[in-house]
């Protein structure tokens, strides 16, 4: 548990950024490779009679492409290496930790398979003295620690003012899969309750997005963990438990493209997204939701299902877009309503909050839950009266 980030250095920064455009030139060489060969060859229904002297020829100018861009990346990380010395350690700053954020969102496990120094090093940050009563913020998906200020209001901070609570965000790759991030969330969070020097009375986990998911993860992966004994409390704010249609939405065109040998070397582009994005198609949350199969695969929601976690008061927020109660209500934008509030068509997927324990906040976005004033009274609300009854859904402030 560290207090602040670790520095990270620009020529890092630069060195990443310099790979990571090397290799998508390779990557859009090999596209168009594909697609000069396909057109090349003749038509199928001939047997590609040109297939052979088409592969000849496209071999010889991409890979020719292929290995003056490998020489330009050796030199480039070569020349940017030496140069670090003399441009030392920068810390933090908001629209950088955003960008790179959101690249990770997109490119993250990429960045960590091919040790890009782009890649984020999961760790915990602490604001303010140490207290008994810990709140730990969990972001969402292409978003980092210090996003959680909108508009000049952050949740955490705000707790801590108004009810004594020690705000702890947590930065992490989210373009792993959750499963992966939960275990390493779980890690961190025993690290810290052994490190926390003042007695533990009580610990929250708050997340937004995937960021609600993560913590899910993280207690199944931390069941037997000593932290898990001083948890008390889980609330999840827009967080696509069964999945986002954006998502979804790119699977089928996966599929789609797939269609024509023509058009088939273009699903590759689709396929660029991270894991942690394609696991938000349905809502995985544990190693068996994932493993050993082919994430870009166009399969039913089979899922096996993972209950909330036990003996922690567990709260779910959803945003919408419609401005009323409605017998449709819209998404935030991003997240449906019932998969915010962990509803589900089979009722083995459901997750069981308390009707009681769910709320929805009207004429808001996914951003904007953020920022929102009427969730932020919801949590005041709950995180000060545990136990007690809150807002009901129907009488949710509607004021973003």
């Amino acid at each position: 548990m560290t207090g602040s980030r670790r520095p990270r250095s620009h020529v890092d920064d630069l060195r990443g950024a310099g790979r990571l455009a090397v290799e998508a030139t390779r990557g859009v060489t090999a596209l168009v490779e594909a697609m000069h060969a396909t057109i090349a060859s003749g038509p199928a229904i001939l047997g590609q009679p040109l297939a052979g002297p088409a592969r000849i020829a496209t071999g010889l100018v991409y890979g020719t492409v292929r290995g003056v861009t490998g020489l330009v990346g050796v030199g480039v990380d070569r020349a940017l290496a030496q140069l670090a010395p003399l441009l030392g350690a920068s810390a933090p700053g908001f629209e950088r930790d955003a960008i790179l954020a959101a690249l990770n969102g997109v490119l993250g496990d990429y960045l960590l398979e091919t040790s890009n120094p782009l890649a984020i090093e999961m760790g915990l940050r602490h604001a303010g003295e140490p207290r008994g009563k810990l709140l730990v913020l969990v972001h969402g998906s292409s978003m980092s620690d210090r996003q959680w200020t909108q508009g000049g209001h952050d949740h955490g901070a705000a707790l801590a003012r108004d009810l004594g609570y020690t705000p702890i965000y947590l930065h992490y790759n989210s373009g792993l899969h959750i499963s992966t991030n939960g275990r390493a969330f779980a890690d961190q969070l025993e690290g810290l309750v052994a490190a926390w020097p003042v007695p533990i009375d009580d610990l929250v986990l708050l997340g937004h997005s995937m960021g609600g998911m993560v913590a899910r993860s993280a207690c199944h992966a931390g069941a037997d963990h000593a932290w898990r004994r001083h948890l008390r409390t889980l609330i999840t704010v827009g967080s696509p438990h069964h999945g986002a249609p954006l998502e979804r939405g790119g699977n089928v065109i996966d599929l789609l493209l797939s269609v024509s040998r023509y058009s088939a070397p273009l699903a590759r582009l689709g396929k660029i997204r991270s894991a942690g994005v394609t696991e938000l198609r349905q809502g995985n949350v544990v190693d068996e939701h994932w493993h050993g199969r082919d994430r870009f695969e166009h399969r039913p929601d089979d899922r096996s299902p993972l209950a909330l976690p036990a003996g922690v008061r567990c709260y779910a927020i959803a945003g919408t877009l419609s401005a009323e109660p409605a017998p449709r209500l819209r998404s935030d934008g991003l997240v449906p309503v019932d998969s915010a509030l962990g509803a589900h068509p089979t009722p083995a997927l459901t997750l069981e909050f308390p009707q009681e324990h769910r709320s929805i906040v009207y004429g808001t976005g996914h951003l904007q839950l953020l920022g929102s004033a009427a969730v932020y009274e919801l949590l005041r609300t709950w995180l000060s009266r545990p136990g007690s009854s809150p807002t009901p859904e129907h009488d949710v402030d509607r004021s973003p």
